[in-house]
């Protein structure tokens, strides 16, 4: 960005607010989570009593201190009321200490209790919701709009209530000192508070449009972060930078401009105020002269005027932070309220221990209920079967894959397990009886060890063992320099692609499931690599149905039924050697795709 763009950030920029917001619900629903914390909040408020009763007391020791004390001359007076002070001030230490840890713990409570709920919320939402939903908007929600609703709910809103308090009982006192003077300061306060209004109005629709723009930078970030290989293998640094930097700008131009009023905002809010302050003093100045007013009245109505115009300066201050918290809040809750498509039927059922029969009834799916991927697709896989799927990029091999354990449900037709239609039962016992390897391999940046016994927390280290010996990874996780609690860095990223999915099929196969998917599950190794693996596969599928993306025409030979798709459809079912000779389809890609695999077998052998 260069030094101009900085200092000339774009002047005006047009804001849409979002229709039918309901701020006062968003913002009482936001305090609802103060509810199990009321011990606290009930103790913050109290302290405030007393924290404001000695405001109030204070100044009129002041003004014994200057009319007795020191005007009249009386030194065991003003000796007793200086201490009475220093006693009166140190005790409002105090309170003010425990306000503050109070305020501070409910409000930090709140953002636990928000991140939590945001981490389950996000943990049950379907694929669906992910698919059409940035990783940056989530993480910008979980992070910074929490943190504006912690401040929301602890400082702000007690400012707010602290200085409305103090307000009122401070204009009691003035007009009971001096009406007259009274009268004077409070033709500043509707002033004081059009200004705060106003401001209101304005940065309300700006402060959104910061957040939903710092989203927006964040998934900028968090996807050249993770295609940090893919960029520079391609040279594209030059033009993601310039991507970064262009979002950048937009987002400096909308904090410049927030910038900018608030800065107009707090010198006029002082000015309003400091009207008011002038005026008091020369009036009261003119009154003490005339000894109408004693010199420490005036000293203390000067004090008392300071509280009267704080808390309503305080809310032009506060009241930004209010107003972003309000539009962080209906982000929040926009993710709170989400309804999975996908989940447990009120009558659903925990399912017993499956036998593995898979039937597909007139099921047809689209994504986001628009994108037709899948047409009228009906088979039946008997327990113990090999299920092979062939077809083209696109062709719906994957989304019958996460069709079975309910990653999506279909949009015609029904999925039965041993005659259960899916959605019938538990989400959990469903899926705690299959093993999955997906087509992209993810690994978290943790020891190999933990990521095989993901699927089976509580497996001992001979389990572990066992199912990577199963999946042939055994020998090159004893070759590396810590052995099964080697970390292996972020996605990965620190293994080759066939050991990972090596690893993600070893912790397929540890959850002992009744049914196997293997999606793309030996796509990523070698010849001879997927030759180990198939023959330990061979023993593991042994009284498994298994549903597996074919690649290799070994999966192909093996299958009891392959299914051959083509624009969502099945063209062709059968036994390799029935399709050989009876499917067109089936012979292309045999031709193109599995036949050159029969020389490089031979010659494997």
């Amino acid at each position: 960005m260069t030094s101009s763009s900085i200092s000339s950030p774009t002047p005006e920029i047009p804001i849409v607010e979002r229709g039918n917001r309901d701020t006062w619900r968003i913002l009482w629903r936001a305090f609802g989570y103060l509810r199990p914390y009321r011990h606290l909040v009930i103790g913050t408020y109290l302290t405030m009593i007393v924290i404001n009763g000695l405001s109030l007391v204070i100044p009129q020791f002041i003004r014994l201190i200057i009319d007795r004390g020191i005007r009249q001359q009386e030194i065991g007076f003003l000796g007793w009321s200086v201490l009475a002070l220093l006693g009166l001030t140190f005790i409002k230490g105090i309170f003010t200490y425990f306000q503050g840890r109070w305020t501070e713990v409910a409000s930090q409570t709140v953002a636990y209790d928000l991140r939590n709920a945001i981490q389950n919320k996000l943990t049950v939402l379907p694929f669906s919701y992910h698919d059409r939903t940035e990783t940056g908007q989530l993480l910008s929600r979980a992070i910074q709009d929490v943190e504006r609703i912690r401040f929301l709910t602890g400082r702000a809103a007690f400012r707010i209530i602290d200085g409305a308090f103090l307000l009122v009982a401070t204009a009691v006192i003035v007009f009971t000192m001096n009406t007259s003077l009274a009268l004077l300061v409070m033709l500043t306060m509707p002033l004081l508070v059009w200004r705060s209004l106003s401001f209101g109005r304005r940065f309300r629709p700006l402060s959104l449009a910061i957040q939903d723009q710092l989203a927006v930078l964040t998934t900028n970030l968090e996807q050249n972060l993770r295609g940090a290989r893919v960029v520079k293998a391609f040279a594209q640094e030059d033009a993601e930078i310039g991507r970064f930097r262009q979002q950048n700008e937009r987002w400096f131009a909308l904090s410049a401009l927030s910038s900018r009023l608030e800065g107009i905002n707090i010198p006029m809010m002082d000015l309003i105020a400091n009207l008011g302050t002038v005026a008091v003093i020369g009036y009261g100045g003119w009154l003490v002269t005339q000894s109408q007013l004693t010199l420490g009245e005036l000293v203390a109505f000067t004090t008392y005027l300071g509280q009267l115009t704080t808390p309503v300066r305080r809310i032009g201050l506060v009241l930004p932070a209010i107003i972003m918290a309000s539009a962080s809040g209906e982000r929040i809750f926009e993710i709170l309220d989400q309804i999975p498509d996908v989940k447990d039927a009120p009558d659903a059922v925990a399912l017993p221990h499956i036998q593995g029969k898979v039937q597909f009834e007139d099921v047809s799916f689209g994504y986001l209920k628009r994108h037709r991927v899948l047409q009228n697709i009906n088979f039946a896989a008997e327990p113990g079967q090999v299920i092979a799927l062939l077809g083209a990029t696109g062709s719906g091999k994957s989304t019958i894959m996460n069709l079975l354990p309910r990653f999506y449900d279909p949009t015609r037709g029904r999925v039965l397990l041993d005659g259960c239609d899916l959605r019938q039962v538990k989400l959990a016992s469903l899926r705690s009886q299959m093993g999955i390897v997906l087509q992209e391999t993810t690994l978290f940046a943790t020891t190999i060890g933990e990521n095989i016994a993901f699927s089976h927390p509580d497996a001992s280290e001979a389990e572990i063992i066992a199912a990577a010996k199963a999946a042939q990874a055994h020998d090159f996780i004893s070759e590396l320099p810590d052995g099964y609690e080697t970390h292996v860095g972020e996605r990965g990223v620190t293994l080759s692609g066939g050991q990972k999915q090596r690893i993600a099929i070893a912790r397929a196969l540890l959850a002992n499931p009744a049914i196997l998917i293997l999606d793309d599950a030996t796509a990523s190794v070698d010849t001879q690599t997927e030759r180990l693996i198939q023959t330990a596969l061979g023993n593991l599928m042994n009284g498994r149905t298994t549903f597996v993306i074919a690649h290799r025409l070994s999966t192909v030979r093996r299958a009891d039924l392959i299914l051959v798709l083509e624009k969502g459809q099945i063209v062709a079912r059968g036994t390799h050697d029935e399709l050989l000779a009876q499917s067109s389809h089936y012979q292309e890609i045999y031709n193109k795709q599995l036949r050159p695999q029969e020389s490089s077998l031979q010659v494997g052998k």
